[in-house]
């Protein structure tokens, strides 16, 4: 190992949009700081890859929504193009059901998912209870507590009888558009976002540079790469919380600090944009969302971004993309392109371009769209997480006030943790 010693105020781990974020702010507030990010690019769960037709496309994190004002702001004044997600025309579920039955499901299952809403996360009367658990105890009809666990598998993207049911409802009630989530996606991809805001930071920023320790204690911290060694007064893990707790922390973490970090999961996604010559399904007056009954998790819906480049974006999420993840790139073709040919007719088998992106156990993040906890009895982790210890600072979307495992909660939870770091840094100066 190379024995350059750096120094600098803070150094942030990760570049991802909460470290990018926390970098933004402490660039703006003249704090002097280093990013490392173990990747050769930013983004994190936000990645923009060349399909096979050389178009850049999302292949992580794509969509938001007017209810979403830090995402929407930063994109507004980077000046990026909206495109909007086309929903005008029938939805559909596989295997279909009748117009009427259709709609019943559906409002039942939101009503499912309100009364869950209703419940006070620490009422002792769900304490030990999963959402499996608890949606078992419901006498609803059987097709709306299926559609209720799929909407469920298919957003947090695992098994249903792994997460807390409190937990679910504290996440929830902190994801508060009232808008269609998938609103709005950026022209040139959210991917390009991330590079904006890491073109500010010039040489502070560094890629493909992976911290392997970090040395902590109350005067500093060392935090050690392949490259050297940096020895800064604070340092931000701006890192999912399963990823930040493969980490090692010299001396190791507080008992209470490293069970908290370890009792989350990642997500299971694998996202697919399957190309088509023509958005075919609009001539039949169709929206292009499709939610398979049959298959929990396995959903549908346009993301062409206009009538020349017609796309149907496909997740898989939660258990199914576990159980899909060994599959080859030609073998999940075959079982996609069959299911949407179930849905959406023969013309759904032309496929023009098909790429596909399998976020099941990534090295750096873990998985996707976040990580959740999954032991009921860990009701204070994200306390103790955002609490560290002394000069060991710890932000991710998963544990931010608002939108979590989102683009949005991402910026949000950057942003409050440099002024977290920067207020560590004027009390220790005052102190000294």
């Amino acid at each position: 190992m190379s024995s350059i010693v750096e120094r600098t105020d803070v150094v942030i781990v990760g570049a991802g949009f909460t470290g990018l974020s926390a970098a933004f702010e402490l660039k703006r507030a003249g704090t002097d700081f280093l990013v490392l990010e173990a990747r050769d690019r930013v983004g994190g769960r936000v990645e923009a890859v060349r399909n096979g037709l050389g178009e850049l496309i999302d292949s992580g994190g794509q969509f938001l929504c007017q209810d979403m004002p830090e995402v929407m702001a930063l994109a507004k004044a980077h000046g990026k193009a909206f495109v909007e997600t086309y929903i005008d025309g029938e939805f559909l579920t596989h295997p279909s059901m009748t117009p009427a039955r259709a709609e019943r499901t559906y409002h039942v299952s939101m009503a499912i998912r309100e009364r869950m809403n209703r419940i006070e996360p620490d009422d002792p009367a769900i304490a030990g209870l999963t959402v499996a658990d608890w949606l078992e105890r419901q006498h609803d009809e059987a097709d709306a507590k299926a559609a209720f666990r799929s909407l469920v598998e298919g957003l947090w993207c695992l098994a249903a009888d792994k997460v807390p049911l409190w937990y679910l409802i504290d996440n929830d009630r902190r994801i508060t558009n009232e808008v269609f989530e998938l609103q709005y996606f950026l022209g040139d991809t959210m991917q390009s976002l991330a590079e904006d805001l890491a073109g500010d930071l010039a040489d502070r920023l560094r890629l493909g540079e992976a911290a392997t320790r970090i040395e902590h204690g109350p005067q500093g911290v060392r935090v050690v790469s392949a490259r050297g060694v940096i020895e800064a007064r604070q340092v931000l893990i701006a890192l999912p919380p399963a990823t930040a707790a493969k980490l090692d922390f010299v001396p190791a973490l507080p008992a209470e600090l490293a069970s908290a970090l370890g009792v989350w999961e990642s997500g299971a996604v694998i996202k697919i944009l399957v190309r088509y010559a023509k958005p075919f399904w609009r001539e039949w007056g169709l929206c292009g969302m499709v939610m398979w009954r049959d298959q929990p998790g396995l959903f549908a819906c346009d993301a062409s971004k206009d009538a020349d480049h017609a796309a149907l974006v496909v997740f898989v999420g939660g258990p199914l993309a576990l159980r899909w993840h060994p599959l080859g790139e030609t073998a999940l073709q075959a079982e996609i392109t069959a299911r949407l040919v179930q849905a959406l007719g023969p013309q759904a088998a032309d496929i023009v371009d098909f790429s596909a992106r399998d976020w099941t156990h990534d090295r750096w993040s873990g998985g996707a769209y976040s990580d959740l906890i999954i032991d009921v009895t860990a009701r204070d982790a994200e306390r103790v997480i955002l609490a560290g210890a002394p000069s060991v600072h710890f932000a991710a979307s998963e544990v931010s006030p608002s939108f979590p495992g989102y683009v949005e909660g991402a910026i949000v939870a950057g942003r409050i943790a440099a002024g977290k770091i920067q207020s560590a840094i004027a009390t220790r100066a005052s102190g000294s």
